[in-house]
């Protein structure tokens, strides 16, 4: 263990050279890892439109593998992605689109156990890069304590959008990252 704050919890990849970040290395090897999922692609020209006419908004969470936990294919569903999986203005604007232009009809929102965000102090945070860059960030950190809660205020942040044409289908669930199971949040 390293006493470097920003160094990897994890091992680096078996081609990054010593003393180096591993960025380089990483980036060669996904690039490398493209080629092989090149040669078996089998995907075809999907249609942009989902077949499901479904979107999904969840955390960023590296421990969410939205397709294989849902049993999705791609072109099945839209998977809108971002720290917490809140609804922000941004995901208010994919959604728009995603139903407006791409035929979506129906909303998941997917938070999950042992999240990054949960207990975030967001004063404290704002602070430390205000800090470090000199500049206090203007965007909401949207962190939470109680996934379930912050499923429900999603929900109603879109229900409540003037711009988000179907409300009636939209379904909120918390995943917890110990069992891979899906709780409805009611």
């Amino acid at each position: 263990m390293t006493d470097d704050p920003t160094a990897s919890a994890t091992t680096e990849p078996a081609t990054t050279e010593p003393g180096t970040t591993g960025f380089r290395a990483n980036v060669d090897e996904l690039v490398a890892n493209n080629l092989r999922y090149h040669e078996s692609f089998g995907d075809g020209p999907l249609d942009v439109r989902p077949r499901r006419k479904l979107a999904i908004v969840a955390c960023m969470d590296s421990r969410m593998d939205i397709f294989d936990m849902l049993g999705l294919a791609h072109g099945e569903a839209h998977i809108i992605r971002n720290a917490g999986g809140v609804v922000t203005d941004d995901v208010i604007r994919s959604l728009v689109l995603s139903q407006r232009r791409l035929g979506t009809e129906e909303i998941i929102l997917i938070h999950h156990t042992n999240c990054g965000l949960e207990g975030v102090s967001v004063d404290e945070f704002k602070k430390e890069l205000e800090d470090e860059v000199g500049i206090r960030p203007w965007w909401a950190l949207e962190a939470f304590t109680d996934p379930d809660a912050d499923v429900r205020q999603s929900i109603k942040r879109l229900q409540l959008s003037p711009f988000v044409k179907y409300k009636d289908h939209i379904s909120g669930f918390v995943y917890d990252v110990h069992t891979g199971l899906l709780s409805p949040v009611l």
